[in-house]
């Protein structure tokens, strides 16, 4: 289960107002946070977190005995007037139907659907909550081998890699050359469906190094957001999945070039320079990132591997 990172009730409230989490269109967010339903007072502390979204989870988190709890205190958040995102049962269990029943008519922003294996699974959803966007959390090998037909349902918004899940089922490792192929089937099935990228998997741990490393294996895989277990997490996260200052520094001098050679194309290599150049400044600014200013004379940087994309 993805509960397994303590949570620290004593950061409520310790970050600066300007730090506080202002969620991210969720087109372009990078750390979803994952908050135990069943702990209601965890839930003002999540929102003042670097989250990019705050997820309620009422599936693997929580106990069957504590489901209904957990279900009520999120609808009772939503009820507030607030505008989170839950992560609900898979379709198929005793409580599939019941969350989707309770979370119709709130303000919930969108929903993590565990456990999707099947175009239905994801329509099913959507008639229930009509214009809720829906995050198909693929966890098994089953939804693996169904993955480009899941991506194209209608109502599914973005995909995202439940590893822990997927790793039980199929007996893989953790290792980044063994989950090579399941993440490339991510970014491939969400680029053909014209999605945003997507999602990857949690780290579990407290390691800031380790978590560093696997945001790292995310973006080279192409995927631009990641599940959180923790706040602590999330300003590592966001960090790793940003356009760096270097990236910016080069968008900002290939754009100072261009112009200074008269705004032309000058060449085959022009096009996409400009394509990664735009996006890297897009992100940039989605971002609230300010490129440092240095001191030292400007040296011309090679162009940034074509990560980021929407």
């Amino acid at each position: 289960m993805y509960d397994e990172v303590p949570f620290h009730s004593h950061d409520s409230g310790s970050h600066d107002p300007g730090e506080v989490g202002s969620r991210i269109d969720p087109v372009l967010a990078r750390s979803w946070l994952l908050v135990n339903g069943a702990h209601g007072d965890r839930f003002e502390a999540a929102v003042r977190s670097r989250a990019d979204i705050v997820v309620l989870d009422i599936e693997d988190a929580v106990a069957p005995k504590d489901k209904v709890l957990a279900r009520d205190n999120v609808v009772r958040w939503l009820g507030a007037g607030n505008s989170d995102w839950v992560r609900i049962n898979g379709f198929g269990t005793p409580w599939w139907a019941d969350d989707l029943a309770a979370l119709a008519g709130t303000s919930v922003g969108g929903v993590m659907l565990a456990m999707a294996e099947s175009v239905d699974h994801v329509s099913e959803t959507a008639k229930r909550l009509p214009g809720v966007p829906i995050v198909a959390l693929v966890e098994t090998a089953r939804g693996l081998e169904r993955i480009t037909e899941i991506a194209a349902a209608k109502g599914t918004f973005r995909l995202a890699f439940g590893i822990g899940d997927f790793r039980r089922d199929t007996g893989f490792g953790d290792n980044p050359a063994t989950l090579a192929y399941a993440r490339s089937r991510f970014t491939i099935a969400a680029k053909a469906a014209h999605l945003p990228s997507a999602i990857d998997g949690p780290t579990i741990g407290s390691s800031a190094l380790r978590l560093i490393e696997a945001t790292a294996v995310s973006v080279e895989f192409g995927m631009t957001g990641k599940i959180c277990l923790s706040p602590e997490q999330c300003s590592v996260v966001n960090e790793g999945l940003s356009p760096s200052h270097d990236e910016i520094a080069w968008a900002n001098e290939f754009f100072a070039e261009f112009e200074r050679d008269g705004g032309e194309i000058r060449n085959g290599s022009d096009l996409p320079r400009i394509a990664r150049a735009n996006k890297i400044l897009d992100l940039a600014r989605a971002y609230g990132i300010v490129a440092t200013e240095f001191e030292d004379e400007p040296v011309h940087m090679p162009a940034p591997s074509d990560t980021y994309h929407y």
